[in-house]
């Protein structure tokens, strides 16, 4: 086992290196933080932007990531980078991605199939799911009680006549996904009294926190019923643009949408018409088609979206969690037992 080369391949904190070499003195850790850029802030795997090495220092950084067994993080998180290790590296075995959605870089990467099919991949999915089902619970509580008119009321100084509000107790939300993140969505929603159902491609009778189970074949139908939405799937050819004009138009309106998974699922073009027409009473996004979100995308000025980029998860115990996530596949491989959140090689999540 000593054998076994684990290289750190993004910036990660001292401590945590240290854990990991603590935990498992069996295994050969190398990690040169001198030859990877600074960390801005916990959970900071890209660095600072702008960082590049001097010849001699990408020299030394390729035979390092070159030399792995296993690499947790994708080099300089860029799908390019991954492609040419994989290539160069023919002992390469396992590589454990730092976000959840990590499979959108590996299909980034452009790996040929036969090399694909000898590389083990593992997301970090789940690490982040605590902080999406908060960030969906903000989304549906402010569009429910209809915040951005408060907040125009408060800005105009106008005292408004009394008006009802919504409530989510009795309203219907739909979650499209009942995975990790879906779940604790559910759980939450149906705290608040709503009726919870979900997207699964799996037909299941549905259990506690989800009412009702819809199958894809079923959901043109049950839009109909629903007050709200909660994307957390990932992005594939089979989720891009899931929610279309067409879906949209089919939800009560004044629909509340969510959106915690990926950005490709959501139809934006169709989104800010919809929140035009008020089909779309409001839309809380942490996720967008594009990355950053380009300065001339109506979402920016629309006064019913709350916008996050893409941090709605990030807390100071996110590098933590990860570490303790990957070092117990560590153990599963080692011991010969299945990893956790392996990647689909077809469909990259």
């Amino acid at each position: 086992m000593s054998s076994l080369r684990v290289v750190v391949a993004v910036p990660l904190a001292a401590e945590l290196v240290q854990r990991c070499r603590g935990e498992r003195p069996d295994v050969t850790w190398l990690w040169e933080p001198s030859l990877l850029p600074r960390r801005r802030h916990v959970a900071d795997f890209a660095g600072a932007p702008g960082f590049s090495r001097t010849a001699e220092g990408q020299a030394a950084f390729e035979g390092l990531v070159d030399s792995a067994d296993i690499l947790f993080g994708i080099p300089d998180t860029d799908p390019a980078a991954l492609r040419r290790t994989a290539l160069a590296n023919p002992r390469l075995a396992w590589v454990h991605t730092m976000a959840a959605g990590g499979g959108a870089q590996v299909r980034a990467a452009g790996l040929p199939e036969e090399r694909l099919a000898r590389l083990v991949v593992t997301t970090s999915a789940g690490v982040h799911g605590d902080g999406l089902a908060e960030f969906a619970m903000l989304g549906l509580l402010a569009g429910f009680k209809d915040v951005p008119r408060w907040d125009a009321d408060r800005r105009a100084r106008h005292w408004p006549d009394r008006r009802p509000v919504r409530h989510l107790r009795g309203a219907v939300v739909l979650v499209l996904g009942a995975g990790g993140i879906g779940a604790r969505v559910a759980r939450l929603a149906a705290s608040f009294g709503a009726q919870v159902w979900g997207l699964a491609r799996r037909g299941h009778e549905a259990s506690p926190p989800f009412s009702r189970l819809v199958p894809p074949a079923g959901l043109a139908e049950a839009l109909r019923g629903v007050d709200a939405v909660v994307a957390a799937l990932p992005g594939t050819d089979a989720t891009r643009h899931l929610v279309d004009e067409a879906f949209l138009g089919a939800l009560r309106p004044g629909a509340v949408l969510v959106n915690v998974g990926r950005g490709s699922v959501v139809d934006e073009a169709a989104l800010v018409a919809a929140l035009a027409s008020g089909q779309v009473g409001f839309a809380a996004l942490d996720v967008f088609e594009v990355e950053p979100l380009p300065p001339a995308s109506p979402l920016w000025t629309s006064d019913r979206v709350l916008l996050s980029p893409h941090t709605a998860a990030l807390d100071a115990g996110e590098e933590e969690r990860i570490t303790e996530l990957f070092l117990d596949n560590l153990r599963r491989w080692c011991d010969g037992e299945p990893l956790r959140n392996q990647m689909d090689r077809t469909e990259f999540y």
